[in-house]
């Protein structure tokens, strides 16, 4: 009969063995059953209204005592009422329409100074309060105010011709032609500021011509408007 003895020390342990190469893939496993929705559990009852907080406004203080009534102010005595006055008188306004035109009917003037005075024989207007004087052909303001003045005189074709607009004996505009070989007209306008008693006439040299019924030579002036 053979008899054991005991275990030896254990040996040393090897070492790792290499790693084994992979295996195969397994197969693809079948997709999963899709469980049931659940169903939606009972709406729980709903809870009572808790109560209502204090309002947080005060309770209302006391009426105060009324105060006493103001004293009324004294009423002013009520003045005498005046008596009715005189209606006025509307104002005249025949004395601001000032205008003429006036003509000359002789066939021709001639002067050889230039001083001569133009004067006219007929005329087509001249308002109520208009002061003219034909026979030395003067206009004599008595509004003051500004006034327009316009002339056409006609050049005889045989001589010249040179006319003057003159304000208190002052040359003011002039105008003229020395063609001696026809007719022509000569013109000028003028706005004058004038004061009472200022005059305004025409002077000439030349030959002017004049006639009717055509009225070739004329002379006008109106007031603009008064001071």
């Amino acid at each position: 009969m053979c008899c054991q003895g005991p275990a030896g020390t254990p040996g040393i342990p090897g070492l790792p063995g290499n790693q084994g190469q992979y295996g195969p893939p397994g197969a693809k496993g079948g997709a999963g059953v899709k469980g049931q929705e659940g169903e939606i559990g009972p709406i729980g009852p709903v809870g009572n209204p808790g109560p209502k907080g204090d309002d947080g406004s005060g309770l209302p203080g006391k009426v105060g005592p009324r105060g006493p009534p103001g004293l009324v102010g004294a009423i002013g005595e009520v003045g005498v009422k005046g008596q009715k006055g005189e209606p006025g008188e509307a104002p005249d306004n025949s004395a601001h329409r000032v205008a003429f035109t006036v003509t000359r009917v002789t066939v021709s003037d001639t002067s050889t100074s230039q001083d001569t005075r133009l004067p006219f024989e007929q005329v087509e207007t001249l308002l109520p309060g208009t002061s003219f004087n034909l026979a030395t052909g003067t206009f004599t303001c008595n509004v003051p105010g500004t006034y327009v003045f316009t002339f056409s005189v006609n050049k005889h074709s045989s001589r010249y011709l040179w006319v003057h607009l003159r304000k208190n004996n002052v040359s003011v505009i002039s105008g003229g032609s020395y063609d001696s070989n026809q007719y022509e007209q000569v013109s000028g306008s003028a706005v004058l500021v004038l004061q009472r008693g200022d005059s305004v006439h025409l002077t000439m040299s030349g030959r002017a011509n004049g006639g009717s019924p055509n009225h070739y030579t004329s002379f006008s002036g109106f007031l603009l408007y008064p001071k």
